[in-house]
């Protein structure tokens, strides 16, 4: 059996994985410069954006490959992918090729979008495997990471960055060197330790806890005009490089446990709390992990993927799923052209914004699950995203008035919602379907992502444009006005297919 230390050694490289995985979330920020250097349409734009969501489609090719590939293979076939779909466009625009058509920058951000899915794969694998017991808990924690890739992006960009018309090329050189730099240093520790029979990890996950709020809060307060002004942009991406290594805290601290008790300590411990296990095991008390039947209560059938589609749920779920975090997605991956005609310069700011609060919504589901794991009580995971889509419908509807601070709550309220409804839906796919199937399952479950994309996308492009002038720009509150209408009822809408869900799944277990 491995120990503790290489187990938390594979979750801190998955951590930084996560962190640089989120390659399609800092897309707003360079937008605009992009559609000026490739001379495109708002329409155009917003394909690209879909096809970066696209890329999810495909994602079931690294399920395969994680079968029958060694994990690490895996890793850097992913992030190798993201190199070439990201590296052939900072080529393009940097002028060091020249015969790239609309049509392959489309294909090369599909390749971009896919490679997403392999890192992410791994993560989860990795992360089930040496967490048995916590799993839930330590796919959460290491998720709500991919939600500041955004933020740590636009910090190093800010860093080393300054001219406007760099900063397209300076986002895509990143998003296809990072992923593959981590994967390499991550490649060794990311991997399965064979733990054996879990052990207790609450101590560290109460650190990890600790580390990772602070985390957050150092994200979301230099995210602050405020502060963000007053803070030098070097010091800024020391800061978040800093708290991305803290994590590295505690395998050190179990390595040191593990050579203190190497010695009479170490015959101590065995004496005292081996002998103290078989003589519970003597009297009948079945000794097992506290959290080893954490997240398997709600789980009441194991079904197919072509039942599930039979399943009335699974529509509800699907069509909740469409109008709640899909459509925060949206409204994020447009957020440079929202905020371009609004007349707001502050994009970068946005996008830190989005991802710093997307990162604590994608958090505080797992914080809850690890300290409520030992309550009789289950919250319905349908019921909380009808909690959560509420206020995204009225973030939609204060859009409509023309401050800049109301853009700035706007955005931080979808992110915190997008992030903690992400969060939440793994959950929900394993209460609504069961474990067995889960990866096929949540696979067809999130597939509506690249169709909101799309339709969602698409139609605002289309009414920008309406609104648009002749060189198809568009400057006012007009351009997104209707869309921001259409958007806030879907969110009420999905409130309410969330809470019809949440009666029939309540009704269900009443019977079972």
């Amino acid at each position: 059996m491995a120990s503790k230390t290489l187990q938390w050694l594979s979750l801190v490289g998955i951590i930084w994985l996560q962190s640089v995985n989120g390659t399609n979330s800092n897309f707003p920020a360079y937008s605009s410069q992009l559609k000026q250097l490739l001379s495109m349409s708002q329409v155009q734009l917003n394909n690209l954006a879909f096809a970066s969501d696209a890329g999810k489609l495909f994602g079931f090719f690294s399920g395969i490959a994680a079968l029958y590939l060694p994990l690490w293979l895996v890793l850097l076939i992913g992030s190798t992918l993201g190199l070439a779909g990201y590296g052939l466009q900072y080529l393009f625009i940097t002028n060091q090729i020249s015969s790239l058509s609309y049509a392959h920058i489309f294909l090369l951000t599909v390749l971009a979008g896919n490679s997403i899915c392999w890192i992410n794969t791994v993560c989860y694998v990795v992360t089930i495997q040496n967490f048995p017991s916590d799993r839930q808990v330590a796919v959460g924690l290491t998720t709500s990471y991919q939600g500041l890739s955004a933020k740590i992006y636009t910090v190093l960009v800010d860093a080393f960055t300054f001219s406007p018309v760099k900063r397209a090329k300076a986002y895509l050189l990143l998003n296809s060197l990072s992923p593959l730099l981590v994967s390499v240093v991550a490649a060794p520790f990311v991997r399965d330790v064979n733990v054996g029979t879990s052990t207790n990890m609450k101590v560290g996950f109460v650190v990890m806890f600790v580390i990772t709020i602070a985390t957050g809060v150092y994200a979301v307060a230099s995210s602050l005009g405020s502060v963000s002004s007053r803070l030098p942009p070097l010091c800024n991406a020391i800061g978040i490089l800093v708290f991305l290594l803290a994590p590295l805290a505690i395998p050190m601290a179990e390595k040191m446990k593990e050579k203190f008790l190497n010695g009479e300590m170490k015959v101590y411990i065995e004496e005292n709390v081996i002998g103290d296990h078989v003589e519970r095991i003597e009297s009948g008390i079945k000794v097992e992990d506290d959290h080893s039947r954490e997240g398997e209560a709600g789980v009441k059938e194991e079904i197919g993927v072509m039942l599930m589609l039979q399943r009335v749920n699974f529509w509800l779920y699907f069509f909740v799923y469409l109008s709640g975090a899909t459509l925060g997605l949206v409204y994020l991956n447009n957020l440079g052209q929202i905020a371009e005609s609004r007349g707001c310069s502050g994009t970068s700011s946005l996008v830190s914004l989005s991802s710093s609060f997307g990162f604590f919504g994608r958090l505080v589901p797992s914080l809850l699950d690890f300290f409520l794991s030992k309550s009789r009580y289950m919250v319905s995971r349908p019921a909380c995203i009808g909690v959560l889509m509420a206020p995204m419908a009225g973030a939609f509807f204060l859009l409509l008035n023309t401050a800049n601070i109301s853009l700035y709550i706007s955005t931080a309220v979808i992110g915190v919602c997008t992030g903690a409804i992400t969060s939440i839906s793994v959950s929900t796919t394993t209460e609504l379907f069961g474990t067995k199937n889960f990866s096929v399952n949540h696979n067809v479950v999130v597939a509506n992502i690249p169709i909101g994309s799309f339709l969602f996308g698409y139609s605002a492009a289309l009414l920008y444009r309406r609104e648009g002038n002749e060189d198809g720009k568009c400057l006012g509150m007009e351009c997104y006005r209707n869309t921001f209408i259409v958007w806030g009822s879907l969110c009420l809408f999905g409130t309410f297919l969330a809470l019809v869900l949440h009666a029939r799944m309540r009704k269900f277990h009443s019977h079972t």
